[in-house]
């Protein structure tokens, strides 16, 4: 029996794949890494091939045609045995002394249904151009070391979202919500953490930095003008996560409901900042057709975003309006690190 199922979405990842496999192998037996090759065109397949040799028991390799993202991430999903998975960017890396600390809590779990459904542990912002790090904590939201539920969540700050790389899902959470993500579409990984949710019932939160975030790159999805370029994706991701649930019919939990829908006001603002960065008349357009699409499908969903304190100061009218938002964006950008 495999305890961890680790997707690694691979795309060309020749210059930087030994580094994320040389942290997950240090899993052991207990853990399978699946590299899904998303039709690399380098030496992707042949370092995992590498890596199969060297650790037959715990490396696995996918190969597919491209497909994005989250198309690699689904086929990671479809063939993982771990009773709990989790997605590692080709880029990126654990922490070796954190991730035996979740090891140790996964392999605590019962064999039933009681078993925590999620766990989540912080992650870190690696700024490897001029190495500097940036810790995003949960300490002050949640409780540390014991389980709890969504009634036990405190007030998240503003540079404060359950992202993927801080969460581990018990895997048949994702199966039972359907988790499928969009092809050929950056920005999906704000589904992976908002669609199970609902259906996580017990929690544990680890106070210990497990994901390392490599930024720096200049092809990387996050970085601005990348997100500029991709705006019609990081919308329909955005369209996508606003027409998953009415949160005010489908979600009980008052504190649930309550976070789902800043998570929703994050993606919008994400969305309209970006619009109003790209400065092109067709772009502002898409402004009012977001805000209007959200109306029509849900007027209280649309009160409860628009009104949001941020989504009022980006909807400040004229030139004046939008260069206070770029203003601020910036400023935001040097105060939370965020890309």
């Amino acid at each position: 029996m495999k305890y961890l199922s680790i997707a690694v979405p691979s795309f060309n990842s020749q210059d930087y794949l030994a580094k994320c496999l040389d942290s997950l192998v240090l899993g052991g037996t207990d853990v399978e890494v699946i590299v899904v090759d998303d039709g690399s065109t380098d030496r992707t397949a042949e370092i995992a091939r590498e890596y199969i040799e060297r650790y037959p028991d715990i490396v696995k390799l996918e190969q597919k045609p491209n497909g994005g993202h989250g198309s690699a991430v689904n086929r990671g999903l479809e063939v993982a045995i771990g009773r709990y998975f989790k997605v590692v960017d080709s880029d990126d890396w654990l922490d070796t002394s954190a991730y035996q600390q979740v090891m140790d809590l996964i392999r605590e779990q019962p064999d039933d249904d009681s078993a925590l459904d999620l766990i989540i542990a912080n992650y870190v912002y690696e700024y490897t151009y001029n190495q500097t790090t940036n810790v995003v904590s949960y300490r002050n939201v949640f409780p540390t070391n014991r389980r709890f539920e969504w009634n036990d969540m405190r007030f998240f700050r503003v540079s404060q979202f359950l992202l993927m790389h801080s969460m581990v899902y018990r895997a048949d959470r994702l199966r039972l919500c359907g988790l499928k993500l969009p092809e050929h579409t950056f920005y999906v990984d704000n589904i992976v953490a908002y669609q199970p949710l609902p259906l996580v019932r017990s929690i544990q939160y680890l106070d210990v930095d497990l994901y390392r975030y490599f930024i720096g790159r200049p092809d990387q999805s996050v970085n601005m003008n990348n997100m500029i370029k991709r705006i019609d994706q990081q919308l329909r991701v955005t369209h996508i996560m606003l027409n998953m649930y009415h949160l005010r019919r489908d979600i009980a939990n008052r504190h649930l409901r309550r976070y789902m829908y800043r998570y929703l006001s994050m993606m919008v603002s994400i969305a309209v900042i970006h619009l109003i960065l790209s400065n092109t008349e067709e772009n502002l357009k898409k402004i009012d057709t977001l805000w209007q699409d959200i109306k029509d499908f849900d007027t209280h969903t649309y009160r409860v975003l628009k009104f949001n304190i941020v989504n009022q100061a980006m909807s400040l009218p004229g030139r004046g309006g939008r260069y206070i938002t770029r203003k601020s964006y910036m400023v935001a950008r040097r105060i939370y690190k965020f890309n």
